[in-house]
């Protein structure tokens, strides 16, 4: 008995896992450091970290926009261009914020993949 109710538990761990899995994957893309670094050129670059977390460490061109205040920020950002988005890593934060995003009407999110942390590219520290 015990045995079938593990089993019924990890089933519904992964059953989970995979409706959030393919929750995010149709509000955005998961993109790489090179992609996402290809994408800054013409997308708004959104850092959804704290402002102490942001102004220790951020990537270059990036607006801080906490994720606790996006819902009252959406006026500072364009539907008609790309958004992209990151913290230090791939998290709940952003995901919500994607998934916020979309139910908002706006069709081009880019998560970072691994957010942060795995980012190659040029950033600002204080």
């Amino acid at each position: 008995m015990v045995t079938w109710i593990l089993w019924a538990l990890i089933l519904a761990m992964l059953a989970w896992m995979g409706f959030n899995y393919l929750r995010i994957r149709r509000a955005a893309k998961i993109v790489d450091n090179e992609e996402f670094e290809a994408l800054i050129r013409t997308g708004q670059l959104i850092d959804l970290r704290d402002p102490a977390e942001f102004h220790r460490k951020h990537i270059l061109g990036a607006r801080n926009i906490p994720s606790s205040q996006l819902k009252t920020s959406l006026v500072a950002l364009r539907k008609d261009k790309p958004v992209l988005l990151y913290e230090n890593q791939r998290a709940q934060r952003v995901t919500n914020a994607a998934l916020y995003l979309k139910k908002q009407g706006f069709s081009e999110i880019y998560i970072l993949s691994y957010g942060l942390d795995s980012w190659k590219g040029k950033v600002k520290t204080n």
